[in-house]
């Protein structure tokens, strides 16, 4: 009995520095994600600008015009980065990721810049 004691006690502590160690790789993933985030801003931005991205109601950007490989690269590391992020905040909230992604879209689309494209909620596009 006292060495299963021993033994339960002994998985409670890897577990808890399992559950520690997890939160801090969060932590940094987030921090190295905001990075990311931060550096495609600009071209981001300019992309809006053109008109050749806009802000989906799914929280997402797509594209409005064709776009060159660099652009592609560009918002398919935004979307990903930000499908973690939504994924962390549902997960923290006890919700789902859609419901997050939602909820963010609907700031993204108030706070888009004028002659930018938006997506309604109901999936149609307009400029701001």
């Amino acid at each position: 009995m006292k060495q299963a004691n021993k033994t339960l006690g002994i998985l409670l502590c890897c577990l808890s520095v399992l559950l520690l160690l997890t939160e801090t790789v969060s932590a940094q993933n987030m921090q190295q994600i905001k990075a990311r985030m931060l550096e495609r801003k600009p071209t981001i931005d300019s992309l809006k600008s053109k008109g050749v991205i806009g802000e989906g109601n799914d929280g997402y950007l797509h594209f409005r015009q064709e776009a060159g490989g660099q652009a592609k690269q560009v918002v398919g590391a935004e979307n990903a980065d930000r499908k973690t992020v939504n994924a962390a905040i549902a997960q923290r909230e006890g919700t789902t990721v859609e419901k997050v992604s939602k909820t963010v879209a609907d700031r993204l689309r108030a706070s888009a810049a004028p002659g930018q494209w938006v997506q309604k909620g109901d999936g149609t596009w307009v400029r701001k």
